[in-house]
């Protein structure tokens, strides 16, 4: 699996802009996502902070005017975003070429994410000693996230319009296809840019990624208002998920090869997954540990942390064998792994991490959500939520993964496939 995402450019000879395969379900899914994950967004954040905490009670309580809208929220929101992209775009850090476009040109991008984490948490640090309350943001979850929704539907649509400007080399091949509603969710332009900012490449692991830690922060300190003291199946979540951010933005060289930055437009499936989605579903826990709390024994917490610990070892060390393998394969590092030859030249990893499964970094991820969840206890399946989507989340990429290799290696993919028969899960899937 050791290989970058790249169409195949003679296939893409063959084939127009237009003919492209579709996906997520095409128009049908493209219409009902933007209505129904948003809705779901707020429906969770509304589970969440109810005494139930039921998913399943039915009708759900709808939230009143006065609890989704607050006017600190869009100021908040704008700020938060503002402070980014002002950091994004001082001289920190290194700045990294992107894999050759259709056109041959390269892309700079500034490797400056983990630069922004640490900034924000001195600013969060200053804040706390001044005594701003912090815990408050239990109260502007909901008003945040119809912002960050309203937010993602805006900027969506000038993405939409701008990529009516653009040469057509610039356009993602997936979101050309003519129809305005799919066009509108999957993304037309590949790296909408104003000058050298990237919306995409901030997008993806700067305003919203940072933010569900602050949001995190914010209903630890919510606890502490309310209980005088941060519980340790708090302070498990809010370590666990900071680490998690932490290692994305210190390896932040590693998305210029992912899909969603070689290959998938900018629309808005991304713009809403970046912005609203991922800091307001993936920090769900912390938000339910605020109304209900647990009590952990020192076994379940050892055990918790070994298993993140294991999810986090498997995770960082098999991207770090593919990453160092997609930029040198010389490396003595990975010299010695066994490959198969493909047509395209590139080779595939057959020993190694990869060995085990054609996927190990999703197992590890998939081994850290559980730890996330299991501090909430057993008694709710809305802590769990993240467990189960990212589950069918990461089995829908793995075939999509799967359709794209074997149009793109052929032969020697089957080859790949017999060599490594499990997809994530070693002996089991």
């Amino acid at each position: 699996m050791g290989h970058i995402m790249r169409p195949n450019s003679q296939a893409l000879k063959h084939r127009s802009l237009h003919e492209t395969e579709r996906e997520f379900g095409g128009t049908l899914g493209a219409v009902c996502i933007p209505v129904l994950l948003p809705l779901t967004v707020l429906f969770l954040i509304s589970v969440s902070r109810s005494p139930g905490a039921s998913l399943l009670q039915w009708p759900p309580a709808v939230p009143s005017t006065d609890q989704l809208w607050d006017p600190v929220a869009p100021v908040l929101l704008l700020g938060w975003i503002a402070l980014h992209g002002l950091l994004y775009a001082m001289p920190l850090g290194k700045v990294s070429q992107g894999l050759a476009l259709r056109d041959g040109t390269r892309l700079k991008y500034p490797i400056n994410g983990f630069h922004g984490l640490c900034v924000s948490g001195v600013l969060l640090m200053l804040l706390l000693a001044l005594g701003a309350p912090l815990g408050s943001l239990f109260e502007l979850l909901l008003p945040l996230a119809v912002c960050a929704i309203a937010l993602s539907f805006l900027f969506s649509i000038y993405l939409y319009i701008r990529s009516f400007w653009v040469p057509s080399h610039a356009l993602a091949l997936g979101g050309n296809t003519g129809n305005p509603l799919y066009d509108f969710f999957i993304g037309r332009e590949l790296n909408p840019r104003i000058g050298n900012f990237d919306f995409k490449y901030f997008c993806e692991l700067r305003p919203g990624l940072i933010g569900w830690v602050v949001i995190n922060l914010g209903m630890m300190m919510k606890e502490v208002e309310l209980r005088g003291s941060p519980s340790l199946a708090m302070m498990l979540v809010n370590s666990f998920q900071l680490l998690y951010v932490a290692d994305a933005l210190w390896n932040e060289e590693a998305v210029l090869t992912t899909m969603d930055i070689v290959h998938d437009g900018f629309g808005f499936m991304l713009v809403f997954g970046d912005l609203a989605w991922v800091p307001f579903t993936y920090g769900l826990q912390a938000s339910f540990l605020v109304e209900h709390p647990q009590t952990l024994s020192s076994l379940g917490s050892l055990t918790i942390i070994a298993l993140n610990g294991i999810g986090y070892y498997i995770f960082r060390k098999s991207n770090s064998q593919k990453n160092q393998f997609r930029r040198d394969p010389t490396h003595p590092s990975v010299a010695r792994l066994e490959t198969i030859a493909t047509a395209t030249g590139k080779r595939l990893l057959v020993s190694g991490w990869w060995g085990l499964v054609r996927h190990p970094n999703y197992l590890g991820d998939l081994l850290m959500a559980l730890a996330w969840s299991l501090p909430c206890g057993f008694s709710h399946l809305l802590p769990y939520f993240y467990v189960i989507y990212f589950t069918v989340l990461l089995i829908h990429r793995e075939d999509r993964d799967e359709r794209q290799c074997r149009a793109k290696y052929g032969l020697a993919w089957d080859t790949y496939c017999r060599r490594v028969p499990y997809r994530i899960f070693p002996y089991i899937y």
